[in-house]
C-alpha cells in the first residue's frame, strides 16, 4: 500500500500542491511543507478517533457517501477560478471534527515551524481536508472496506508505509535532526516510529492521541 506521503507526491498530490497553492496564495514550496506536516497528523486524529466503534463507523460512513472520492475526479475543475465556499466549509467542518480544541494549537505549530502565520496555514487545511478525506475513500472503494476494524487497518497502513526513498525526498529538506525537539521531528517520528519528544508539538499530539 501506498504511503499517504507517497500519494502527496504522486501526480494527483502534485496537481493539489499546485491548486492549494494557488488558491490560498502560498508559494508551492511551503504548501508543500505544510501539507507534509499535516496530513500525517490529521491521519493520526483519525485513526485514533477510528479505534471507537462508533468514530470508526462515523467515518466509514462519511467515506463511503459524501466523501467517496468524487472531488478527486476532476482537479482542474475544482481549483479553476477558486474552490467552491461549500468546499472551505466542509474542510472547516472536517478539521473541527478531527482536531477538536487542538485545532488552533496544531496549526500554530505548523505554522511556526513552516514559516508561515497561522491563518494562512488554517487555509490551507480546509482546502486539503476535503481532499485527503477523498483520497481515503478512494482507498475505501479500491480496498473494499466495510469494517470498523477495517478502516483503522487502512489508515494504519497510509500512516506506516510511506516509502523510505520518498520519505527522504519529502521529509529531508525540513527534518530537524539534530535532536531538538521542533515540531518536523515530532512528526516524523510519528510517521517514521521511533520515539516521541515530549516538548513541543510531541507533548501537544500526545494529549491529542492519548499516548
Amino acid at each position: 500500500m501506498a504511503g499517504i506521503l507517497d500519494l502527496l507526491q504522486s501526480e494527483m498530490g502534485k496537481t493539489i500542491i499546485n491548486g492549494v497553492a494557488g488558491q490560498t496564495n502560498q508559494p508551492e514550496s511551503k504548501t508543500n511543507d505544510v501539507l507534509t506536516m499535516a496530513l500525517p497528523v490529521l491521519m493520526q486524529a483519525m485513526k485514533r478517533n477510528a479505534t471507537s466503534q462508533q468514530g470508526a463507523e462515523g467515518l466509514l460512513n462519511a467515506l463511503n457517501s459524501k466523501h467517496d472520492g468524487s472531488i478527486l475526479d476532476n482537479l482542474n475543475g475544482l481549483f479553476e477560478g477558486g474552490v467552491d465556499a461549500h468546499v472551505m466549509d466542509d474542510g472547516g467542518n472536517i478539521l473541527k471534527h478531527v482536531l477538536g480544541n487542538k485545532q488552533q494549537h496544531v496549526e500554530n505549530a505548523i505554522g511556526a515551524r513552516a514559516g508561515m502565520d497561522s491563518s494562512s496555514v488554517a487555509n490551507i487545511l480546509k482546502v486539503a481536508a476535503p481532499l485527503l478525506m477523498g483520497m481515503l475513500g478512494k482507498q475505501t472503494r479500491e480496498k473494499q472496506v466495510n469494517s470498523a476494524s477495517g478502516i483503522e487497518d487502512l489508515l494504519g497502513g497510509l500512516l506506516s508505509s510511506n516509502s523510505p526513498k520518498n520519505e527522504q525526498s519529502f521529509l529531508e529538506s525540513i527534518l530537524d535532526a539534530d535532536g531538538d525537539g521542533s515540531v518536523v521531528d515530532d512528526v516524523a517520528n510519528m510517521v517514521l516510529g521511533g520515539s516521541k519528544k515530549k516538548g513541543g508539538l510531541g507533548g501537544l499530539l500526545g494529549g491529542l492521541f492519548g499516548k
